[in-house]
């Protein structure tokens, strides 16, 4: 693992040409955000609670108490990702935000006076991988903007706030209630919309219609709310919007 500053470069590619192609999509502990789950559950064409019952297993991160969302391997492949073929990944466009930065890995911080992103990327060469031997030469902005990572990470660092607030307001575990809530408004989209329209548990927040008519068809949407409810459920008047 190498850490990169922003104009350091490395020679990297990816395809079927390389020796080593889809071997980075076994032997997987692959986490996924809620915006992962968000792409992964449009592309194809199913609902949050049935993408995270068919494709997903639920832990509890040690340190900060929280629901954590992993990709469901298949086993008996040298656990493989369910989504990689032999003419490589399925879900490519819509891929998680991991997959898109590999080879690099970021790593982000949020300050707590300034409340602003620092981030830093290391270089991670996989024994399995040969694509460091062939390739174009890239930078940090280049691979970033070729892999289409900037939307991705905008949206995980929301996340990242959340993590940061319970690990210095709330450590520890976290109640029943309170992991419930998490679940459904950040991984379980589709159930959050349905209590926002069905079981009205946004009414006090006075939202006007055509905030309203938006969450109804927009998944971006809904998650960014859906970070803004899940602070005000776990640290009340602290939210920070």
């Amino acid at each position: 693992m190498t850490p990169l500053s922003v104009n350091d470069t490395f020679l990297f590619s990816c395809s079927k040409k390389v020796p080593c192609f889809n071997e980075c999509c076994r032997d997987l502990n692959q986490f996924l955000t809620p915006f992962d789950i968000l792409r992964l559950k449009h592309r194809l064409d199913i609902s949050s609670s049935l993408f995270l019952e068919r494709y997903t297993t639920q832990q509890t991160g040690p340190e900060t108490g929280l629901p954590i969302i992993t990709l469901k391997t298949d086993d008996s492949h040298k656990l493989k990702c369910p989504f990689v073929t032999s003419s490589g990944c399925s879900v490519y466009e819509d891929r998680p935000s991991s997959c898109r930065t590999y080879p690099l890995v970021r790593i982000a911080s949020r300050s707590r006076e300034t409340n602003k992103i620092t981030e830093q990327y290391i270089l991670l060469k996989e024994p399995h991988c040969l694509g460091f031997e062939q390739g174009r030469t890239w930078n940090i902005r280049e691979w970033i903007e070729d892999q289409d990572v900037t939307f991705y990470n905008e949206m995980n660092d929301m996340l990242l706030e959340i993590i940061g607030l319970k690990n210095r307001l709330i450590p520890g575990p976290m109640d029943i209630k309170s992991r419930l809530a998490f679940h459904m408004a950040l991984y379980d989209l589709d159930t959050f919309r349905s209590h926002i329209f069905e079981k009205n548990i946004l009414d006090n927040w006075n939202l006007d219609e055509k905030t309203l008519n938006t969450l109804k068809h927009d998944d971006v949407e809904l998650l960014k709310l859906g970070h803004r409810w899940i602070k005000k459920i776990l640290f009340g008047n602290l939210e920070q919007d």
